[in-house]
């Protein structure tokens, strides 16, 4: 069974006039996704999800151009040989760019449903895992930088669905911020896990102010402070408190740069999102490496359908999985595009699905819906 095609879809959508959620990358303007298909010689098709990243039409042109001349002709079920030949001919010898990880992610992604589809097996079996309930929090674009009442709302109509564990946005000011954590933990009480993401608006100075305070309410983690290659300020947070960890990864691509992370020594909990940290295969990896140290893999989210799929299979198949993060945001539609992928249960657990390969019927009527609108997804003030 050989590659035959491979075609990338970008799909968008406005959010309503005055629903932004506003957080450290900045205020959301529109929702951004890539689909990507992968037809065979036997008739079968994959479906992946890259991550379009702020430049959705790049990411799209480098699958068109630059990745699909090299892969098409290979065997369909020969995701090492593909990760290997995309990373000979274009990481080692045009450096590792972010933008072909991503790309590469959603074709990695698309190429383990087919091998799941040509097995007829989910794909946690095919990752030697099992259909085991994940715990999971509230995540997405979600729970920003709003009045402290209406966060905890928010909040407190999460856990009245089943969640017992959220994601606050905070790295706006530090007085906001503690001011939105503190209100929140006195609403939900002590037996919610509130975890809290900076989106890297941090500075070390804020670090210092905020951690405190994290560790008075037990956070569960404080995500990405900083930026994503700001080694030395991770170190240096990493020593404030022992009680907060730093967490990263969503913005790590391939296990080199995890390897990097590791070797810096600051941040405890793992991150890698499979569209965009080089895909399942590479994710593996990463999952390996960290469980060797006693990391938990905590893999973010994307846009569809898709990625939460083939992440809560992944973390089904993970011996050091931690939190599934479950996109809550009110303006989401490729979420359920394709049908309900997960359903939070009483205990807070959620399911990967049982079907083979991801386990999404995918119609592609639907993207019709959506036309792409290239450009940045948030409006960012300076």
């Amino acid at each position: 069974m050989k590659i035959t095609r491979i075609t990338a879809i970008p799909i968008s959508y406005r959010l309503p006039e005055g629903k932004t959620v506003t957080m450290g990358v900045g205020s959301t303007l529109k929702r951004d996704a890539i689909i990507v298909r992968v037809e065979t010689s036997e008739g079968i098709v994959g479906y992946g999800e890259s991550h379009p990243g702020r430049s959705p039409g790049a990411i799209v042109s480098l699958i068109h151009n630059t990745l699909s001349p090299l892969l098409v002709g290979m065997p369909a079920t020969d995701v090492v040989g593909a990760w290997q030949r995309v990373h000979r001919m274009q990481f080692s010898s045009h450096g590792l760019g972010a933008g072909t990880a991503l790309a590469l992610s959603g074709i990695d992604m698309a190429l383990w449903d087919i091998r799941g589809k040509a097995a007829n097996m989910p794909l946690y079996e095919l990752l030697g895992g099992s259909r085991k309930r994940l715990p999971a929090y509230a995540g997405g674009i979600s729970m920003g930088y709003q009045a402290p009442q209406a966060l905890a709302e928010e909040a407190q109509s999460y856990i009245e669905q089943g969640y017992r564990a959220i994601k606050l946005r905070i790295g706006d000011t530090t007085k906001d911020d503690i001011a939105r954590c503190l209100h929140v933990r006195k609403i939900v009480g002590d037996d919610i896990d509130i975890m809290t993401d900076a989106n890297t608006a941090y500075t070390i100075a804020q670090a210092r102010r905020v951690l405190p305070v994290l560790a008075d309410i037990q956070a569960g983690w404080l995500e990405e402070p900083f930026a994503c290659n700001d080694f030395a300020s991770y170190r240096e947070a990493a020593k404030i408190t022992p009680i907060v960890p730093l967490a990263a990864g969503e913005n790590h691509f391939m296990r080199f740069e995890f390897a990097q992370m590791l070797e810096a020594g600051a941040v405890q909990v793992w991150q890698p999102d499979l569209s965009k940290t080089g895909g399942i295969t590479e994710a593996v990896r990463i999952a390996a490496m960290a469980s060797a140290f006693r990391i938990p893999i905590n893999a973010h989210s994307s846009a569809t359908g898709l990625n939460h799929a083939a992440t809560l299979h992944f973390l089904a198949a993970t011996e050091n999985a931690g939190y599934f993060e479950a996109c809550v945001s009110h303006f989401n539609p490729f979420r359920d595009m394709f049908g309900s992928t997960f359903a939070i249960g009483a205990d807070g657990c959620v399911e990967p699905p049982s079907g083979p390969g991801l386990g999404i019927e995918v119609d592609e009527s639907i993207f019709d819906k959506f036309p792409a609108v290239d450009g940045p997804g948030y409006v960012v003030k300076f």
